[in-house]
């Protein structure tokens, strides 16, 4: 709410202002928008934490790392900025071969499988990679020896022999996740040997009660082997240095990087006797005197680097095989590691441990990792089938409507839910009614009744004036909450511009101009085009095909890629985000077809959704299921549940009974808690001929955010009512479900229609 009164504040002190002239900029790459918040970077590098390729993506995926990273990459690239942004699968380390090994096929089979799915998804969903990788491939091979092999030969590692569990029978020595046994903590029989995933307690396979291998259901035996170390210890006094100077990382982030140094860090084995990942350098075992068969770099080591040979393969695509050097090594270079918080020790203190290590590569500028993504109010669990696939939502739904719907949840502080009702609504409350019903009116009235073309501004009223001054506030707004990764902030602060256009559209009344006073009309088009003009660059990070329809609507050419430049792309003068904060669109220029942006999603199909939610659950389908048959082929559908009787219907009541109530539609302006009360929201509506508070309890159903903007039915004809020590003057209608639930009853009629 903070917005509307801000918003409501600036409009006013602009109605005396009488000089105001609406021009394009003069130079579009000089606005404040478009220049790095800190000017001592030259280029950025984001990276993205590499999927483990063992399983199809999932929205607690997309949530942690990957939706927050785009944003940003996309808004960056929006401002001029140079970025390169990589990722790549994970196709190294133990959970591949488990899983493998349970298909009965090669780890190398496994992956070749799993990488284009998981890279297939990612374009459907709109990520806008420079380069997606995979950490198979040759030049990651090299790259990862090389990284090794300097950190050796520089003496950083330590090598000791140790007894290790060996399966006897399949003739290896298990790795943590080939072990599993009885909990030392908890109890739970079938814990990990490096961790108890019933009580999430970190362990090591000699911890285990009772051990036995996975391979063979063999009682392991110890043996000794020799292994390389990463002395974590002798890094700890820099480390805590480098943290400490930057206290504006996300707190999530510090405290769990501060509680590992407090504890004071340890060595870690950096190698495994497995037979699947990067080969130990055979010359550098040489030199140490251990033997190479059978030890691979543990996958903890080889994966951060993979950002570094992502970034290698893109440069030599270009044909600039040297290029990486800048990103990397070069001390102008921002770079920024987007990631979920199971990642942040790996990320914050062992990969920096390994770049200081080789002193020849920058640290990370920022590391702003998300927590945990829930689904439906539970856990997410891949073994158990409680998740949402990204290819399987993909086949069903526009991938927009899912980074919109994702972008408001991101557990950027604190763990999030996703559901599906929640979905359904931010589409049909705010994309549809919001975004896209503005667009729609406005191109609509620009198409019937000035031709198709930018209608011209002449003799602007205040109202004119204010809501073109105030475009000018929105990129920095949202800016400034993408450069301090406050991504739910961004998309807040973007749907306000579309909220403001939505309430100026309905305060300057064109359908009533249009007859009386075509010139105010004209006016009203010409600044509601001119909004839409900036919501079509300022919603790019979050809606980037929505945007692109919005500018081919608009016939608004030249912005800037906010996804990597083909080579085949236009050089010329560019329209970047800052200059969004001016008028984008000529008088007289013609404007394209209309469309609609967003179409509302029905109940049963969310009631669908749900079901197979529930079905994959109940049949067990873990992480193979979605790239395998859907579970909803095979399972069972679960026994129908008894209904709940539908409430009898009232006692009969005349036509003048009904004629005493008047109805009118409205628009939600401000929304907020009624202090002491559980149920209550206070509420601001526009009737179009006046503005009501009306209490409403629906605090239990709807946040305050999701009511403001929401076009709702009011009955404006009951006497006012004190509640809570509030005048309460009229009521919002309401359709109950048998379960309790309460949703809006809307419509499209302009506020203040009447409801007959």
């Amino acid at each position: 709410m903070r917005w509307l009164r801000r918003e409501s504040l600036l409009c006013r002190l602009l109605l005396d202002s009488r000089n105001f002239v609406p021009a394009m900029p003069e130079t579009p790459s000089e606005s404040p928008s478009n220049r790095s918040p800190d000017p001592t970077f030259d280029r950025i590098l984001v990276t993205a934490a590499l999927p483990y390729a063992n399983g199809p993506l999932h929205l607690g995926h997309l949530a942690g790392a990957y939706l927050p990273a785009d944003l940003f990459c996309r808004y960056e690239r929006l401002r001029g900025e140079d970025v390169v942004f990589v990722c790549g699968s994970d196709e190294m380390g133990v959970a591949i071969m488990v899983r493998a090994r349970a298909e009965g096929i090669s780890p190398q089979e496994l992956v070749d499988r799993i990488h284009p799915q998981i890279e297939d998804a990612f374009r459907g969903f709109g990520m806008s990679f420079d380069h997606y990788g995979r950490t198979t491939s040759d030049t990651h091979r090299e790259t990862s020896q090389d990284f090794f092999r300097t950190l050796a030969r520089k003496g950083v590692f330590t090598t000791k022999t140790e007894k290790q569990l060996f399966d006897p029978e399949a003739g290896i020595f298990l790795a943590d996740r080939f072990v599993v046994g009885t909990c030392p903590k908890c109890g739970n029989e079938k814990a990990y040997g490096d961790q108890c995933e019933k009580c999430g307690t970190a362990l090591s396979p000699l911890e285990l009660l009772d051990p036995r291998s996975t391979l063979s259901d063999a009682t392991p035996e110890l043996r000794e082997t020799a292994h390389w170390y990463l002395p974590l210890a002798d890094f700890q006094d820099r480390l805590t240095t480098w943290i400490n100077s930057h206290p504006e990382w996300k707190p999530n982030v510090l405290g769990q990087i501060r509680s590992w140094l407090n504890d004071g860090l340890r060595e870690r084995a950096i190698t495994r006797d497995v037979p699947w990942g990067v080969p130990v350098p055979a010359d550098v075992a040489r030199e140490m005197g251990i033997g190479a068969d059978g030890k691979v770099i543990y996958v903890w080591f080889d994966a951060p680097i993979g950002y570094i040979s992502a970034t290698r393969e893109w440069a030599a695509g270009r044909g600039t095989p040297d290029a990486w050097r800048d990103y990397w090594q070069d001390p102008g270079s921002r770079l920024v590691h987007f990631i979920g918080k199971d990642n942040i020790v790996f990320h914050c203190l062992m990969f920096p441990a390994m770049l200081m290590a080789h002193g020849e590569y920058v640290l990370p500028e920022n590391v702003p990792a998300n927590e945990f993504l829930n689904i439906e109010g539970e856990k997410l669990s891949t073994s158990r089938g409680w998740a949402v696939w990204l290819h399987e939502y993909l086949a069903e739904f526009e991938p927009d409507l899912l980074r919109y719907a994702l972008a408001t949840t991101l557990p950027e502080t604190k763990d999030a839910d996703f559901n599906w009702a929640e979905f359904q609504t931010r589409v049909n409350s705010e994309l549809a009614d919001v975004l896209g019903n503005f667009v729609n009116r406005t191109m609509t009235f620009a198409t019937r009744y000035f031709d198709g073309r930018v209608p011209p501004l002449s003799n602007p009223s205040d109202t004119d004036r204010a809501a073109l001054a105030a475009i000018a506030d929105f990129p920095d707004r949202i800016g400034s909450a993408y450069n301090t990764y406050k991504m739910r902030e961004a998309v807040f602060q973007t749907m306000a511009l579309a909220r403001l256009g939505n309430k100026y559209f309905n305060d300057t009344e064109p359908w009533h101009t249009r007859r009386t006073n075509e010139e105010a009309c004209a006016n009203t088009i010409h600044v509601s085009l001119q909004i839409c003009g900036a919501l079509a660059v300022l919603i790019d990070p979050v809606l980037p095909f929505s945007a692109a329809k919005l500018r081919d609507m608009l016939q608004l050419r030249g912005v800037a890629p906010s996804a990597p430049r083909t080579a085949a792309a236009s050089t010329g003068k560019q329209i970047l985000w800052g200059d969004a904060a001016a008028p984008l669109l000529k008088t007289g220029a013609p404007l394209g077809t209309p469309h609609i942006l967003f179409t509302k999603i029905d109940d049963d199909v969310i009631q669908t959704q749900t079901e197979k939610l529930h079905q994959n659950a109940d049949s067990g389908a873990g992480t193979g299921a979605a790239d395998a048959a859907p579970a909803s082929a095979t399972a069972p559908a679960p026994a129908p549940a008894p209904e709940t009787p539908h409430p009898p219907v009232a006692d009969e009541a005349t036509f003048s009974d009904f004629m005493k109530l008047d109805f009118r539609m409205g628009t939600v302006l401000e929304a907020e808690p009624v202090p002491k009360s559980k149920k209550l929201l206070r509420m601001v509506i526009d009737l179009g001929f006046e503005k009501r508070q009306i209490l409403a309890g629906v605090a239990g159903h709807h946040s305050p955010e999701d009511m403001v903007g929401r076009r709702v039915a009011v009955v404006a004809n009951l006497a006012p009512r004190q509640m809570m020590g509030l005048e309460s003057q009229g009521m919002v209608l309401m359709a109950e479900d048998r379960d309790g639930s309460l949703h809006p009853i809307t419509s499209t009629g302009e506020n203040g229609a009447v409801i007959r």
